[in-house]
């Protein structure tokens, strides 16, 4: 386990009073199975903020690096039905991977997370006509093919969605570069 989601675990318990396993107990008790589910009932039933929620409902489902067997395993699941993108991924992971040793690369079910000391990338397969590469640049106005996020509870401050391998361009390791550099 990173040391990022053990000081995440160990701050829980110290918020909250109760551990990580006994959240998942509660989550388990009210039956709930879906991601979005399980962040809604923390935040508005136990005032979670969304980082927190957002582990308990990983763990309670299994979806996280640290619960999965096979990490592989986890990111490939990612791209059934989506076979297109995996170029992509691979593509980007190769960049990010050339930025620094301390690169770290966190599957979830689906996406993959990107972290140095914090986060500062998402690499997501969203949908079979659409990869969208989050990136975590607060303060920076969007500009060229840097999006601002419009979701409530985006995990990053931006994004870029590209379709194909050549759109792969500088500017798109340049952002992702600033970000580097930043979550440093």
């Amino acid at each position: 386990m990173d040391q990022a989601t053990q000081t995440m675990i160990d701050n829980l318990q110290k918020n909250t009073g109760k551990s990580l396993e006994d959240w998942i107990g509660i989550v388990e008790k009210a039956k709930l199975q879906k991601h979005g589910e399980i962040l809604k009932f923390l935040k508005e039933n136990h005032g979670f903020t969304h980082g927190f929620a957002n582990l308990v409902a990983h763990k309670a489902l299994k979806s996280d690096a640290g619960s999965a067997d096979d990490q592989d395993e986890l990111v490939r699941k990612q791209y059934i039905g989506k076979e297109a993108f995996w170029p992509i991924y691979e593509k980007l992971k190769s960049e990010i991977e050339a930025m620094g040793k301390d690169v770290e690369f966190v599957p979830k079910n689906a996406y993959v997370s990107v972290k140095r000391k914090k986060q500062f990338a998402l690499l997501v397969p969203a949908t079979k006509t659409r990869y969208e590469i989050g990136i975590n640049l607060k303060g920076q106005p969007a500009q060229g093919i840097l999006e601002l996020e419009s979701k409530a509870n985006a995990m990053c401050s931006h994004k870029v969605v590209v379709n194909h391998e050549e759109q792969i361009t500088p500017e798109v390791i340049s952002w992702l570069k600033k970000a580097f550099d930043a979550a440093g």
